[in-house]
């Protein structure tokens, strides 16, 4: 190899400046004319030297000059001229009337005649190409086929001896322009993919340069190969030197901490892994969060031979995270509040009503307390038993004494009547107020802070909700069927179930009430579904909803009412999801009804059960 290499240098040397920065294949051919005219030229020493004086022939001497001075003259149009054209044409022609000239002087030809004429062709077609070939082998083979023999007729087997010369040499013409042919049909194909491969290099190198995206390549020693401006400029600011290609991408003046970390990287995807991160470096003028992928660079054998790394920064993403989680708990907050003013409102609703029953209740045992005639009657009789209790005896011989003790037993019979009347009156009281009592109740025991996870029977927490919806369903005429008995136990959060529930039932009483029919229904059904699971559904056969509102129904502000904000079938479905829940909804389109289920995790006990 290295004598290959000082000979490459030896001939280049022997070229002009224009040549040896030219293209590659006039490169080459400049290069192949120069060890071709210093081979002929040493042929051509060698005979005039030992071949010349040896032969009778007259011209020899002159010949062997003249060639060699036209070769000669060819090495300087090669060292001083811009082409090897006219070089090659002098070589060829030279070649050719110098093999033309000895066959004719020479009877008989000399014995290396016929192996010199097959560089006729194979020169001729290389250097100049296959037409301007084709003439100097029509040449030279029409001179040994035809001319020589006919020069040279006393000489047995000539003739044919040259004509396979000829033969030949036609031959190795046209397997040098099919070789040509292949190499100009590679040469444009090897072309037209390096101008693909330097166009998309270009385009990517544009992509990279361009990109805020940090990108470099690295080799298996960690030496850093390429780089782009994104990442020249976040290591100028973290190790405060510009990095170059050829070196470890960490310094050894690298904190010793960020050095650990990229060597543990480094040995992961030298491995062949993936390895992808978020890196927050304290030591950047713009603090900023990164987001980091080291990919494995493979050879066609699968061997690692690299890694790429990308990064990201997503410091805006982890911002608008932030906001969101923080969105998302200040809708959690209202949606609590919300929830706790609905169960307000339904607890105002039924205490309100018993209230209007104890109110009448009271205004009814005070107007019959003051229509009675019962006080004024006893008055009158104690009056009389007094005015005559000194002749009580004669008293009640008497007509009118005689009339008391029926009279006092009519009063004693409105009395017993008017007593059960207050009696029932009582009652009722009592059954407002206990109604008033369990409400409070039920209101007290749900208002819990959310987040406080226990066991419960599902069915129980929802007869409490349609008792707080009791007193609305019962004025608009809602009939209630409720499709559970068992008692089905789960483990959440009572308050976040109670206000999807309660959400659920308010708007399926609202499509109820906006679908104007008569046997209004809202059907309430609790069932098991494997794996572990409670489904409640909670089914209507009001409105509706239409098939392209369908998707959307749990999206932040999206509502079908007129007065409706949006909020609460998606505050439900985030409040679910918390609970490891799913809500959804299922409806066969307008004035069809409705059901929206929710998927409850049992608890342990009754899942084990």
């Amino acid at each position: 190899m290295g004598f290959v290499v000082r000979l490459l240098a030896v001939l280049d040397a022997m070229l002009s400046e224009r040549l040896r920065g030219g293209a590659s294949e006039e490169l080459d051919r400049g290069r192949l004319l120069v060890a071709t005219l210093w081979v002929l030229l040493l042929c051509d020493v060698f005979f005039l030297l030992f071949y010349v004086p040896f032969v009778p022939y007259p011209g020899m001497v002159s010949m062997g000059v003249v060639c060699g001075l036209g070769y000669g003259a060819s090495l300087l149009t090669l060292r001083w001229g811009v082409a090897t054209r006219p070089a090659a044409l002098m070589l060829c022609t030279m070649l050719t009337g110098g093999i033309m000239a000895t066959s004719l002087s020479v009877e008989g030809g000399p014995e290396g005649a016929h192996p010199i004429c097959m560089l006729i062709p194979l020169l001729a077609v290389y250097l100049l190409g296959p037409r301007p070939g084709l003439l100097f082998t029509l040449v030279g083979g029409m001179n040994v086929a035809v001319v020589v023999p006919l020069v040279h007729a006393r000489v047995p087997g000539l003739g044919m001896r040259n004509f396979f010369t000829a033969f030949f040499m036609f031959g190795a013409w046209a397997l040098c322009c099919l070789l040509i042919v292949a190499r100009d049909h590679a040469s444009r194909a090897l072309e037209q993919a390096l101008r693909a491969q330097r166009d998309h290099e270009r385009k990517l190198t544009s992509l990279l340069e361009n990109t805020e995206d940090v990108v470099c390549s690295v080799d298996v020693q960690g030496r850093l190969i390429a780089a782009n401006p994104a990442l020249v400029e976040v290591y100028r600011e973290l190790l405060g030197e510009e990095p170059e290609p050829g070196r470890p991408l960490l310094p050894p003046g690298a904190p010793e901490s960020l050095r650990k970390r990229w060597e543990t990287c480094c040995a992961k995807v030298f491995s062949g892994k993936r390895v992808r991160f978020e890196a927050s470096p304290s030591s950047l003028k713009h603090p900023r969060v990164l987001d980091l992928s080291l990919t494995p660079v493979l050879d066609g054998a699968g061997r690692v031979v690299g890694m790429t790394l990308f990064g990201r920064d997503i410091s805006d993403r982890k911002e608008a995270e932030a906001r969101l989680g923080e969105m998302h708990r200040n809708l959690l907050d209202v949606s609590r509040r919300a929830g706790m003013a609905e169960i307000a409102t339904g607890v105002l609703h039924n205490v309100g009503n018993a209230l209007n029953s104890v109110n009448v209740s009271v205004n009814l045992l005070a107007e019959r307390l003051l229509q009675s005639r019962v006080p004024g009657g006893l008055t009158r009789a104690t009056g009389l038993l007094r005015e005559h209790e000194e002749d009580l005896c004669a008293f009640f011989l008497d007509a009118r004494g005689r009339q008391l003790p029926g009279y006092l037993g009519a009063l004693a019979g409105q009395l017993a009547e008017e007593r059960e009347e207050f009696l029932d009156e009582v009652r009722t009281l009592q059954k407002s107020v206990e109604h008033i009592k369990s409400v409070v109740s039920m209101q007290q025991e749900h208002a819990h802070f959310s987040g406080v996870v226990e066991r419960l029977d599902v069915t129980e927490l929802l007869d409490d909700a349609l008792r707080l919806h009791a007193v609305s369903l019962e004025r608009q005429g809602i009939g209630v069927r409720r499709e559970y008995t068992e008692a089905m136990m789960v483990r959440l959060d009572r308050h976040k179930l109670l206000q999807i529930l309660l959400n659920l039932l308010t708007n399926a009483g609202h499509a109820l009430m906006e679908s104007g029919r008569p046997d209004k229904l809202l059907t309430i059904r609790v069932e098991r579904v494997p794996p572990e699971r409670v489904r409640i559904a909670v089914a209507d056969n009001g409105i509706g909803i239409a098939p392209e509102d369908t998707p959307r129904l749990f999206t932040q502000g999206f509502t079908t009412k007129k007065d409706g904000h949006g909020f609460g079938l998606h505050i439900s479905a985030l409040a679910a999801r918390e609970m490891d829940a799913f809500l959804s909804c299922s409806s066969e389109g307008r004035g069809q009804g409705a059901t929206f289920t929710i998927d409850l995790p049992m608890s342990g006990e009754e899942s084990r059960a």
